[in-house]
């Protein structure tokens, strides 16, 4: 038996916290994340583009046919050709802007998808601390609603940009053929538009932000209601809940009306401006008509280009206001692509797969051997540590119990041997190596993890057991239902292995939810199994049946237990007691029972110091 003396005084660590994954600084602008993820859909960006631009120049020739007939009709000599072109300009124009339509809506389609894809594989990447310090709901929120935003990016922001601009422009230039001094009217007027957009468009921006972290925080809400649902309504609590989840909507809708009225200001501000521009123009061409400075059929052709100009000032300034409400959006989605993530290995897809493949059929490989080796570990800088120069070894085989008071650093001994964190000083050690040299594909498929609160996915019950393991044969996952005495509950579900199990296992008890957990873990055959508190929610029966299926697992198999009850580690090879997280003793339970004091007290008690 080793034994570290609780009065003695530890040397500093280093540190005092562990190395975690903090929020992101010095996010790029909007615009440049906005940017980003058009560069990924630029080629079909420019088909539907030049689609939508051909057809917007065709119509740029409608109001010089128009023009064309109303001359020869002034000469008394109509034509009917011009008739016709203008129809075929018309039809043309209309089909072409339509497929070009079509071709940016499936483009931003294609730019929401792979935003997605990229998301959720990043979170599912992320770093356990990284994860602990955010709000999920909030995350959620910017994988749904903020990637729907960027949805309006491609076909009205883009758009207007190119399409808008260079239509403008050429219209611009037509009008300035038909009369220069009708056009420098209108652009008088229409200037007007370009300095409220220019003020207006920022604060669309900034209030459409605001609005979706409201929407964020609704959905972070929802996820801890919907997270301790029972405890909720046993609580009584639905009305404090309810008005908490309505001063998120108020907020929501409050910072949506600020949005909505600079929106409607500009959108307010193009008409007018419009309309006043067309009576302007009517005004001043009458005047110009009737000096003889210029033809009917000019004025008439330049209110057509008037008419074609409008919509396109109010595509910009709607442009303008869209692209402010992607550029929100794709700011809070570039939050994520720059949380820190775990470093997996970098290969493709078919060599990954493989390495997977490999993986899984190491397990049930030889058993590894643990070490810590003086560690310190704190969850968070300026948070008291939880390890003080941590020290044990372990050998390969066997079953292993830690016991202590509740914080005593149990459970973190196997979130560190996990990489869920790593440790601000010393080093863990699996087959004497640092865990931070193994592959972590390779070292999570060496291990078997029962958690503490045995989380059960949505799905069948089939597909919780094989969570991450290749699909496993028939005998093999009835040997371990047998194991897990999971085959009793598996004949009376209707539909067997493929029951549905329930949102986070509703459909399932608590024992058989544990029961879950640990067949899970056994089907992946193992070199290092950790059980934290497996069997604390089992009945006797179950518990007396699954701690001979551990014990027997522990022959071939490193297992290490955090245990509150004496049952579980009387029988244990090698019993490590912690306090204040540091290691207080190691030994046999006979051992301990003679030479430390605090496991014969927590011994006396049935270990139920939690």
């Amino acid at each position: 038996m080793s034994a570290a003396p609780s009065v003695e005084t530890p040397r500093t660590c280093p540190g005092g916290h562990s190395r975690t994954g903090g929020d992101p600084v010095g996010v790029r602008s909007g615009h440049r994340a906005l940017a980003a993820h058009l560069h990924r859909q630029r080629g079909r960006m420019a088909v539907g583009v030049g689609l939508g631009l051909a057809g917007s120049v065709m119509g740029l020739a409608q109001p010089l046919a128009a023009k064309r007939v109303m001359d020869g009709m002034s000469r008394g000599q109509p034509e009917a050709w011009p008739v016709v072109v203008l129809s075929l300009l018309v039809v043309a124009g209309a089909l072409l802007v339509g497929l070009g339509h079509y071709v940016l809506q499936w483009s931003s389609e294609s730019m929401v998808y792979t935003a997605r894809r990229r998301l959720t594989e990043r979170l599912l990447r992320l770093r356990v601390p990284v994860v602990e310090r955010t709000e999920p709901g909030d995350l959620i929120a910017r994988v749904t609603s903020d990637t729907a935003l960027l949805r309006q990016a491609v076909p009205q922001a883009v758009s207007a940009a190119v399409t808008g601009t260079l239509v403008t422009a050429a219209t611009v230039v037509m009008m300035g053929l038909l009369d220069a001094v009708l056009l420098c009217v209108t652009l008088a007027v229409v200037a007007v538009v370009g300095v409220i957009v220019a003020v207006v468009a920022p604060r669309i921006g900034r209030a459409t932000r605001h609005t979706q972290e409201s929407v964020g925080q609704i959905g972070a809400a929802l996820e801890r209601v919907f997270g301790a649902f029972r405890t909720v309504k046993a609580s009584g609590a639905e009305r404090r809940e309810a008005a908490a989840l309505h001063r998120t909507a108020e907020e929501a809708r409050r910072t949506g009306v600020r949005a909505a009225a600079w929106e409607a200001v500009s959108a307010t501000a193009s008409a007018v401006v419009v309309q006043v521009s067309f009576l302007v123009v009517l005004g001043v061409g009458g005047a110009r008509v009737t000096s003889g400075a210029i033809s009917v059929s000019t004025l008439v052709a330049f209110l057509l280009y008037l008419f074609a100009l409008a919509p396109r000032i109010g595509q910009l300034a709607e442009g303008v206001g869209q692209f402010q409400v992607c550029s929100a959006a794709a700011v809070r989605i570039e939050h994520i692509e720059r949380l820190e993530v775990e470093q997996l290995e970098a290969e493709p897809v078919r060599e990954r797969e493989a390495t997977h493949a490999k993986a899984a059929s190491e397990c049930g490989g030889p058993p590894v051997g643990v070490a810590f080796h003086e560690v310190c570990f704190a969850y968070r800088p300026g948070l008291p540590r939880v390890h003080h120069e941590v020290t044990f070894s372990v050998p390969p085989r066997g079953l292993t119990a830690f016991v202590g008071p509740s914080g005593a650093g149990k459970t973190t001994v196997f979130s560190l041997i996990e990489r869920f964190y790593e440790p601000a000083a010393g080093r863990v050690l699996l087959d004497g190596e640092d865990v931070r040299r193994w592959p972590l594909t390779r070292l999570r498929a060496s291990i078997g993890y029962v958690e503490q609160d045995v989380p059960v996915l949505a799905g069948t019950l089939r597909d919780n057991l094989t969570l991450g393991t290749v699909e496993p044969g028939d005998e093999e996952l009835a040997r371990v239902l047998r194991m897990a005495r999971l085959d009793t509950l598996t004949d009376r579900l209707p539909h067997g292995l493929d029951t549905d199990v329930g949102h986070r296992g509703s459909r399932l008890s608590g024992g058989e939810r544990q029961r879950v957990a640990i067949a899970r873990a056994l089907l992946r055959r193992p070199r290092l199994l950790l059980l934290d508190e497996a069997t604390s929610q089992l009945d006797a029966a179950n518990e007396a049946a699954l701690r001979d299926t551990i014990t027997e697992t522990a022959l071939d198999t490193t297992v290490l237990v955090v245990a509150h009850r004496l049952s579980t580690v009387t029988s244990a090879d090698r019993i490590v007691v912690m306090e204040a997280g540091r290691v207080r003793a190691v030994g046999t339970h006979a051992q301990l029972m003679e030479c430390d004091a605090l496991y014969g007290e927590l011994a006396r008690t049935q270990l139920l110091g939690r």
